[in-house]
């Protein structure tokens, strides 16, 4: 007896200490957000960018650079159509939806809730019961469990690795389902985000069809849109599906206006620009910065019947296509080198004469968000960088970095003075016009490689000036696959890239940055940085907790990057390059991640009406 009783008592505490079941007793919310508060009580009725009142109607043209001939977005092989994106597009729903108007949040759509474990260990969801396919059948929690085994299955190399930390998804109660972390791995903060964000596949669909292949068949879906007809590779033209289940959540009230949703492809951008003014479609981003400067003066403009207008937003810019170095490779990985190379770039003249003026200089890798670092650092930042403050540049605590001093004209003197001493410090002299190591005689020599004609020709300045001082140097722009390989396997000296975070940025920025990921296949760290303040600063980004705690080391981590003259930067968006025909309704609101006029605006009859008749009236 004495013995069955200690048993029985062993047991009790056993049960009593054993860890609580995942997803047990969910207590649901209708969003998540990350570090800062929801914007959005549990009963509001829509987001304030859209237009409950909105008439559904009308027609919006966009164009696509490229061409298409695949409608599965699982797969990696082909080109995938636009819409029938993974995350977000128009004939898929997912379980969350984000919101435009906030850094990081989400909220239900094919979920009407969502409950996130202690320590992100598990994220459950509950799902609508009146959700449907474009067929009228149900969402339900087996299409759920389908999509990520299918992703886990047959994905491509960017869907697994984003869920790679799922370790098992089960369904459980009343249609609800259960993402259990692997405990294995490092806490990804922007795990439930991702979870939540991919779009569900139908598996009654899809058992009838072989998702491990492209196709150019439009499967099935549940979103607002479905495809009309489409000629490969050129056009593609969606229609508002009529009984659309959730055009009246609140998500989704006010959203989805148009009728017709079509889409253009075009091979060539210059065409694609004269089209555009030729009434061919009706709305696009800018992406040239002579065009936007030059391109724009046509009648219809000067009518008022088509606008040009830089749209503010709140999504990272980051920095546009910035010079960075391969400091594996000597003299790159000597800071004084990379300092005087730095000296060498004119970004005002650049700026002036190649862009128009049109880019902010960028001086940070967080740029336009409370993330880059903002004059010098305050006491939450000294806590993170004190420890190291023999391992950093000096500077990191007495200046704030800023682009090197320029009229930006003509050649700086003291700039090539500057550099010239630098140079000469880290062992290197110009002899009888050529840069040579005082120690060998050897010229030094550097290799800058871009994805594009446009990212070898923004270096002018500094090929200019490297020739005066006898730097021997090449620039070439190869073929994308071969630029790709050459940055991985680290074969140039200099190359471009864009780098524009997200605002869950700790994992991207130990793929960019962190010494593991340095000289790694399909890593990114192509600088081949291996810097152990880095890597801790990145830990503190990982970690961070508040809202507070994440700014503090973004921006120690921003300081450290800038002062190792790792990157020259170039400059920095200051917006939305927008141009379309002045015939569609929105909600103004200047503090959007993006402009959303396919899926917020509006056809507006009267604006309509007078554009075709303005065109008229020009054509006569």
């Amino acid at each position: 007896m004495l013995l069955i009783l200690t048993v029985l008592l062993a047991l009790s505490v056993s049960l009593a200490t054993a860890e609580e079941p995942p997803c047990s007793n969910p207590e649901y919310a209708h969003g998540i957000s990350h570090l800062l508060p929801l914007k959005y009580p549990a009963d509001f009725k829509h987001f304030e960018y859209a237009n409950p009142e909105a008439p559904k109607a009308g027609e919006i043209r966009a164009p696509e650079l490229g061409t298409f001939d695949n409608y599965n977005a699982v797969v990696e092989k082909g080109r995938l159509v636009r819409g029938h994106e993974i995350i977000e597009g128009l004939v898929y729903d997912a379980l969350l939806e984000p919101a435009l108007d906030e850094p990081v949040s989400y909220y239900g759509l094919l979920a009407e809730g969502v409950v996130v474990g202690p320590n992100f260990d598990w994220i459950a969801f509950k799902l609508r019961d009146n959700a449907t396919w474009h067929d009228g059948e149900p969402v339900t929690v087996d299409d759920v469990l389908f999509t990520f085994e299918t992703f886990q299955e047959h994905g491509s190399v960017a869907i697994k690795t984003a869920i790679a930390d799922i370790e098992r998804v089960f369904a459980f109660g009343d249609q609800e389902i259960c993402f259990v972390r692997d405990k294995g791995v490092e806490v990804n903060p922007t795990l439930p985000f991702t979870v939540g964000g991919f779009n569900i596949l139908p598996q009654h669909y899809w058992s009838q069809h072989d998702i491990s292949k492209t196709t150019i068949k439009p499967p099935l879906g549940s979103g607002p849109y479905r495809v009309r007809d489409a000629e490969l590779g050129r056009i593609l033209t969606y229609e508002r599906v009529e009984n659309y289940w959730g055009s009246d959540i609140p998500v989704n009230k006010g959203r989805y206006n148009f009728d017709v949703v079509k889409f253009d492809y075009f091979k060539d951008e210059t065409v694609m620009g004269e089209a555009h003014k030729s009434y061919v479609f009706d709305v696009k981003e800018e992406g040239v910065s002579k065009a936007w400067a030059t391109q724009y003066n046509f009648p219809a403009v000067k009518a008022g019947l088509f606008k040009r207008e830089l749209r503010p937003l709140t999504r990272v810019e980051g920095m546009w296509w910035p010079i960075f170095w391969n400091v594996e490779k000597a003299p790159l990985n000597d800071v004084r080198v990379r300092e005087a190379l730095w000296l060498l770039f004119d970004f005002a003249w650049t700026n002036r004469v190649l862009f128009y003026d049109y880019y902010d200089a960028g001086v940070s890798v967080f740029q336009n968000s409370p993330m880059a670092h903002q004059g010098l650092p305050g006491e939450k930042e000294l806590e993170l960088l004190e420890p190291w403050r023999d391992q950093v540049p000096t500077r990191v605590f007495t200046e704030e970095f800023r682009h090197q001093p320029s009229n930006g004209f003509g050649a700086q003197r003291d700039n090539l003075r500057r550099a010239l001493a630098l140079f000469k410090e880290a062992g290197w002299e110009v002899v009888d016009g050529v840069m040579r190591s005082v120690e060998t005689g050897e010229q030094m020599k550097l290799d800058l490689i871009g994805a594009s004609y446009y990212s070898i020709r923004q270096n002018l300045t500094l090929f200019q000036n490297l020739e005066a001082i006898g730097v021997g140097t090449t620039g070439y722009a190869p073929e994308v696959s071969n630029w790709l390989h050459r940055s991985r396997t680290g074969k140039f000296d200099g190359n471009s890239m864009r780098w524009a975070p997200s605002n869950t940025p700790g994992l991207q920025l130990r793929n960019w940055f962190g010494s593991a990921a340095a000289g790694q296949d399909y890593g990114q760290n192509w600088i081949r940085v291996r810097n152990p303040v880095i890597d801790s600063l990145i830990d503190s980004i990982v970690a961070a907790d508040t809202a507070e705690s994440l700014y503090a080391a973004t921006r120690a981590l921003d300081r450290v990057i800038m002062w190792n003259f790792y990157i020259i930067p170039v400059g920095s968006s200051p917006g939305f390059r927008l141009v379309y025909w002045d015939k569609f309704g929105e909600v103004p609101n200047q503090k959007l991640v993006r402009v959303p006029f396919i899926d917020a605006w509006w056809w507006d009859e009267e604006k309509a009406r007078r554009v075709e008749e303005g065109i008229r009236e020009l054509g006569e």
